[in-house]
């Protein structure tokens, strides 16, 4: 996977390809909201490759994730950050808001994500997060689901009622065009600067990371609403091996922990005869041959570790700060 580049970015100190560095724009762009708005599937549409994990269970994105865009002159570094949790305090959505606050408060620009035509009082205390002087775009999405497109104007002048947003884009994550559309809306909001990133990367995020994320993805996908979304995986090992000869593709050897809070929750993991465990691992290991164009080997185990979203230690240790 080529596309994989250090966590600091660090100023390109060479012109890349023919652009010159004065015509050329670069910064950092947050989008936030309250869990399941569609942030992460709008992060993938805009980097244009599977980065950020989905499910329809809030609360799957727990990390900040950065994705790198470069578009035309301008060079776009999304942040994607969890749902700000408003319901419960445990220490895990403790780390997951603190996470959304740091990422929100040094950024050139924020997109806030709310479901076209709804405006909800969760989304109110993610509006309240943002800093002033920063400019914030509302993102109207899944604009598809709306039936009468004539009821957003007037909840278009509610909303400007309730914040001086920069602008407001209606828009559906899923259509092409309105994605294309948000690159020029934005780009005028980012700050005429070198790129930090050169043209071809797409995420500061390693291959063990995006592993353990397609892990959990599917853990969600195929529990639905069975298993609660504190639920996490552990990567206990990840190595890379050379193709054996020329032409092959090198090999990833991955064992991974499932760590849920229950014994039921364990069964329910398992599945009738170890179905559901070997489908989760099939399917991650599928997706993660195609997005690292590598051979994959995984092994799957699951773990009850009572309470752990509630103990500050633990959640650290298992990688959340």
């Amino acid at each position: 996977m080529n596309d994989i580049v250090d966590p600091v970015p660090t100023a390109v100190e060479e012109p890349i390809g023919d652009r010159p560095d004065a015509t050329r724009r670069c910064g950092l762009v947050a989008i936030v909201g309250k869990p399941n708005v569609g942030k992460s599937t709008l992060l993938n549409a805009l980097v244009g490759q599977k980065i950020s994990i989905t499910s329809r269970k809030a609360q799957t994105t727990r990390h900040r994730i950065t994705g790198i865009r470069t578009h035309g002159d301008t060079q776009f570094v999304f942040v994607d950050t969890p749902g700000f949790q408003t319901i419960h305090a445990n220490a895990l959505n403790r780390s997951l808001n603190k996470t959304v606050v740091g990422a929100v408060s040094d950024v050139d620009l924020v997109l806030l994500v709310v479901e076209a035509g709804s405006f909800t009082t969760a989304d109110e205390r993610v509006l309240k997060l943002l800093a002033s002087g920063i400019p914030v775009i509302l993102i109207a999405n899944k604009l598809d689901n709306v039936h009468r497109r004539s009821d957003i104007a007037p909840w278009l002048q509610d909303m400007q009622q309730r914040h001086a947003f920069a602008d407001f884009v209606p828009m559906s994550a899923k259509n092409p065009k309105d994605v294309e559309r948000l690159f020029g809306i934005c780009e005028k909001y980012l700050p005429q600067q070198p790129w930090w990133y050169s043209e071809d990367e797409l995420t500061d995020r390693s291959e063990q990371f995006l592993a353990s994320e397609l892990v959990r993805e599917k853990l969600f996908r195929l529990t639905g609403d069975e298993l609660p979304y504190t639920s996490t995986v552990v990567i206990d090992k990840f190595e890379e091996e050379p193709p054996a000869r020329k032409g092959q593709k090198r090999l990833l050897r991955i064992a991974a922990t499932i760590v849920v809070e229950r014994e039921g929750h364990k069964a329910m993991v398992i599945g009738d005869k170890g179905e559901r465990i070997k489908r989760i691992g099939t399917e991650t290991r599928q997706e993660l041959e195609k997005l690292a164009d590598a051979k994959v080997f995984i092994e799957l185990w699951v773990k009850v570790r009572s309470g752990w979203a509630d103990d500050d230690a633990r959640v650290r240790s298992f990688g959340y700060q």
